[in-house]
C-alpha cells in the first residue's frame, strides 16, 4: 500500500515516465538526424556553388575561344596583312591575360596563345604601289601565304583542344 501512495506523490506512474523518456530520446535522435542531413545539404550546396563559379569562368573562356575560332575562320585561305589580324591579336591578348589564373586549362590556353602569336607573325607585308610583281617575289609571297595557312590550321587545332578540355571540365 505504501507503493501506491508513493507513486501518487511523485505524480506519475512508471508507464508515463518510460513514455516520456522514450519520447525525449526519439526527439533527440530526430534532431541529430536533421542536423546531419542539413550538414550534407549545405555541403552539397557549397559544392554546387563552387562548380557554378568555376563554370562561369569557363564560360567566359569558351566564349573567347569561340570568338577566336570565328575570327580565324574568316581569314581561312586568304592571304592576310597586319590589319587583318586585329581581332585575333586582341582575343589572344585577352586569353593570355587570364591563362595564368585558370589552372585547369592553363596548358591548353598557353598553347592557344603561342599559336596566336605564331599566326600573327605570318602577316604578309603590305603590297607596294608596283603594278607588276617579279616572279621570285610572287613565289616568296605564295610560300609566306602557305605558312600563314599552316599556322592558322595549328591555331584552329589548339582552339578545339582547349574547347574539349573546357567541355570535359564542365561535365566532370
Amino acid at each position: 500500500m505504501m507503493t501506491s501512495t508513493l507513486t501518487l506523490a511523485i505524480g506519475t506512474s512508471a508507464g508515463t515516465l518510460a513514455l516520456s523518456t522514450v519520447s525525449a530520446l526519439v526527439t533527440g535522435a530526430l534532431a541529430a538526424y536533421t542536423l546531419l542531413h542539413h550538414r550534407q545539404v549545405f555541403a552539397w550546396m557549397r559544392r554546387i556553388r563552387a562548380k557554378d563559379e568555376a563554370n562561369a569562368e569557363l564560360d567566359k573562356l569558351a566564349e573567347w575561344l569561340a570568338d577566336l575560332y570565328k575570327a580565324q575562320c574568316r581569314l581561312a585561305r586568304k592571304p592576310c596583312h597586319v590589319d587583318d589580324f586585329e581581332d585575333i591579336a586582341q582575343t589572344g591578348n585577352m586569353i593570355k591575360g587570364i591563362a595564368d589564373q585558370t589552372e585547369a586549362v592553363r596548358p591548353q590556353l598557353t598553347k592557344v596563345v603561342e599559336r596566336v602569336d605564331e599566326y600573327v607573325a605570318t602577316a604578309l607585308p603590305e603590297p607596294g604601289p608596283a603594278v607588276r610583281v617579279a616572279v621570285a617575289e610572287h613565289r616568296a609571297q605564295l610560300v609566306m601565304a602557305m605558312r600563314q595557312e599552316a599556322a592558322r590550321g595549328e591555331l584552329a587545332r589548339a582552339i578545339i583542344e582547349s574547347e574539349r578540355k573546357i567541355k570535359s571540365l564542365r561535365s566532370g
